[in-house]
């Protein structure tokens, strides 16, 4: 087929293929079509979705599993804004994801026509970049461009805007690899006046710590971290999203710091003499209290984004650049540090202060987390929904590998882990079993997704964790609002297994702590299609460790309180 005779939406789908795109998630509409049509065509794999939240959320789960740009093909109108909440989650997160939105035609822009907004416009705070595509002749420019705006630096969500006559019309402009971006450039390695800087802060530290985020492992910088751990003999902690990133079963590692972490870490951020973030962006859920965050610590941030710079504290050396150079800039200024008697002291509050729950009682979600991850030993990749279950799967599934955890974190986005789990599903090449833990309350939000799990026989493992109450909302409610639930109590969920075989899955039921192994095996051992695992799990019980928000990390709480406590200043 000559280029000349291309409509704009072949060249839409042609370039898709010349960037690797092999699978998009999505759902039709009328401007849409011209896309769909040529679809048809291609040997890419078109996954449709039910809602185009929950397309996005796979785009998003894939591009997390995998590494690569997820891509979603929506129509105009309804069909874009509903892609927002999930374009802004990938924001939040640094995810690459590219999304495509059908349009009215150009005559009609500013219009009000049918199904006509403005997509670019509305999305403009939650986009890495975006575009309105108004000449067939600029789409080879475009793709190119949105590509490597996604994937390079800190990657992000782009949007791409096409109104019905441009993918409908010819474009005769050529495939293009050159790029044309003023302004945008890509942090490589930091400037060795810095490096050395911040080698010298290194070498003098006696009780460092490193704090490992989400930044280190979009950067592959796992081997880095690793080597560079141990050769200072200092301690690791984790972000949210950066667990994974150095093993959890390492003894040097302690687990997630923060609001939900584990006291050892904490402690740890309280002692630390340094304290050296790799690829964090301080979020407040793990400094609390900003002006007495480590306070008289020496504080070393290592960042891609320039941005980043002095935006929630001043470090000492802020390095900008790739986090995997970086390191490797550090690596030989660096030498191993007299830190025994600070490793000790670590591993001491690591044995005092372990992450444990109730055995007592009904089921617990700490239970089934753990459960799940013995039986796997540790092998499963795993999607989260957000709440309390999101907390309990950070703490007792050790993720020993990057990539295994995916979460929304900056956006705490509900709904997100069963979507997410199917992207995930289609982008998993690990062979180990797809898990996905979600609450009563966001599962419902997404999951009439059930439906494309189901076609596609995805072996997803569902864990549907039902307490009956919007859980993490009901524990600020019980700590800081003297147990005045408002508005968080499930009356009218479903029978969640006869909705699993509504669908065709396969449902499970799990009431008892002692049934808890004996039908996880049995849902490991299914792999013809999804298995949805209805956990009646215990309605109130609370995730601790806790700090409140806004408090510093030394009011951290480690067991329920006696008595009702101040309200806390930040949101939950």
């Amino acid at each position: 087929m000559s280029q000349n005779n291309l409509s704009g939406a072949q060249v839409v789908i042609e370039c898709l293929k010349r960037e690797g795109v092999d699978i998009i998630f999505g759902y039709p509409g009328g401007s849409a079509i011209p896309m769909f049509d040529a679809l048809l065509d291609s040997t890419i794999k078109m996954v449709l979705s039910r809602h185009e939240q929950g397309a996005t959320h796979m785009a998003d789960g894939y591009a997390r599993e995998t590494g690569k740009v997820g891509v979603a093909l929506v129509t105009s109108g309804p069909g874009a804004t509903n892609t927002f909440t999930g374009i802004y989650t990938a924001m939040m997160d640094s995810i690459p994801l590219v999304v495509l939105t059908a349009q009215t035609t150009t005559p009609n822009l500013g219009k009000d026509a049918f199904q006509e907004c403005d997509t670019s416009g509305m999305t403009f705070a939650a986009v890495k970049h975006s575009y309105l595509v108004k000449d067939p002749n600029e789409l080879p420019r475009v793709m190119k461009e949105a590509f490597h705006i996604a994937r390079t630096g800190r990657p992000g969500p782009v949007l791409i805007d096409l109104p019905k006559d441009v993918t409908a019309g010819v474009c005769t402009a050529p495939f293009t690899d050159e790029m044309n971006l003023p302004g945008y450039k890509i942090p490589g390695a930091a400037p060795a006046e810095a490096i050395e800087k911040a080698a010298a802060l290194i070498n003098k530290a006696k009780r460092p710590l490193l704090l490992v985020g989400h930044g280190a492992m979009i950067s592959d910088a796992c081997r880095q971290v690793k080597e560079f751990a141990e050769k200072l003999n200092a301690p690791v902690t984790s972000t949210l999203l950066g667990l994974g990133t150095f093993p959890s079963s390492h003894d040097l590692s302690l687990g997630m710091l923060g609001m939900h972490g584990t006291v050892y870490a904490n402690k740890a951020v309280l002692d630390c003499d340094l304290i050296m973030s790799i690829g964090s962006r301080w979020d407040d859920r793990i400094t609390g209290k900003l002006e007495v965050f480590c306070k008289d610590a020496v504080k070393i941030h290592v960042d891609i984004d320039p941005a980043e710079e002095n935006k929630v504290l001043q470090p000492d050396v802020f390095l900008c650049g790739d986090a995997k150079l970086v390191l490797e800039q550090l690596l030989p200024l660096v030498s191993k540090l007299d830190t025994a008697e600070w490793v000790k002291t670590c591993m001491n509050w690591k044995k005092r202060y372990p992450l444990t729950y109730p055995k007592q009682g009904g089921l617990r979600m700490q239970h089934i987390v753990h459960t799940l991850w013995e039986t796997t030993q540790g092998k499963a990749v795993v999607t989260s929904d957000v709440g309390q279950h999101q907390m309990w799967v950070a703490q007792f599934f050790k993720t020993d590998y990057p990539r295994q955890l995916h979460n929304s974190g900056g956006a705490g986005t509900m709904g997100f882990g069963f979507p997410g789990a199917i992207g995930a599903a289609f982008g998993n090449k690990t062979g180990w079993p797809v898990c996905c833990f979600a609450g009563d309350g966001g599962f419902q939000m997404t999951m009439a997704e059930m439906a494309t799990a189901c076609i596609h026989k995805l072996p997803i493992k569902i864990f549907v964790m039902d307490n009956k109450y919007l859980g993490m909302v009901r524990q600020w409610q019980d700590l800081f609002y003297d147990k005045r639930y408002s508005a968080v109590d499930m009356v009218g969920n479903p029978d969640f297994v006869k909705f699993a075989e509504a669908y065709g899955a396969l449902g499970l039921r799990i009431k008892r702590p002692a049934d808890a192994e004996r039908i996880i095996r049995k849902a490991l051992e299914y792999n013809d299609g999804p298995v949805l695992i209805h956990c009646e799990c215990e309605k109130e019980d609370n995730v601790f460790p806790m700090i409140p928000a806004g408090a510093p990390i030394s009011s951290m709480i480690t067991e329920p309180p006696k008595t009702q406590l101040e309200k806390p200043t930040g949101s939950t």
